[in-house]
């Protein structure tokens, strides 16, 4: 199926053009349209863990499918910009991962949160969790709270990547970094972030007992 295909700033410099056309297969997802995109320019592939990608004029995750003639842009960060990371990912979590999204010289604060899985709930000894999550509107979510962060505590900067897939106890399900210029406002940020997270970010997650197994927030 066809696809146009936008390039700006550092990627359009990577590519060698502003905008071209690429043939991809059917329901393809954004993921396999960046992985030819790498194959047909190879300079970008240093470029894309700072790119956002975007779908007829809508940011979108590496999950999000790509319709028939659509428009794709690769966006590097803004002018001023620091690179975002709210994502969902099905791999093992680094907390140095967050926290150099959001570090600078800026930052006299810096506050971290790591939450890992449990081997117990009320008694119940837990054997493992499995995360799912409507991964493009996860990121999305995740992305408007770093957004009122941001509004609410001016120049705080927040990172947050979640995890999906078989946890076991030990292992990290999400971490959340804020950075500002004084402690208080990372910590208010980051706090911010764990409670929204938990409200509004369509990521689900199933617990197994050695008794059963229940829907977090459905009940047994």
């Amino acid at each position: 199926m066809p696809l146009t295909v936008l390039y700006f700033a550092a990627a359009r410099e990577r590519a060698g053009a502003s905008r071209e056309s690429l043939e991809v297969p059917e329901s393809s997802r954004v993921a396999e349209v960046l992985r030819l995109l790498t194959e047909r320019h190879p300079s970008l592939a240093p470029l894309l863990p700072h790119l956002r990608v975007a779908v007829n004029q809508q940011f979108v995750g590496l999950d999000a499918p790509v319709p028939p003639d659509a428009e794709l842009a690769l966006i590097p960060p803004v002018a001023g910009g620091a690179p975002r990371l709210f994502s969902v990912v099905a791999r093992p979590l680094r907390l140095e991962e967050v926290v150099d999204a959001v570090a600078g010289e800026s930052a006299g604060g810096l506050v971290t949160f790591s939450g890992a899985v449990r081997n117990q709930t009320r008694g119940r000894r837990v054997l493992r969790l499995e995360y799912e999550a409507y991964a493009p509107m996860a990121e999305q979510k995740l992305a408007e709270i770093g957004d009122e962060v941001a509004a609410r505590w001016p120049g705080t900067r927040l990172a947050i990547v979640h995890r999906v897939g078989t946890l076991a106890p030990g292992e990290l399900a999400v971490v959340i970094a804020a950075a500002a210029a004084h402690r208080a406002e990372a910590f208010r940020g980051c706090e911010h972030a764990i409670e929204r997270l938990k409200q509004d970010v369509p990521i689900w997650k199933k617990e197994f007992f050695e008794d059963g197994e229940v829907w977090v927030g459905l009940g047994p």
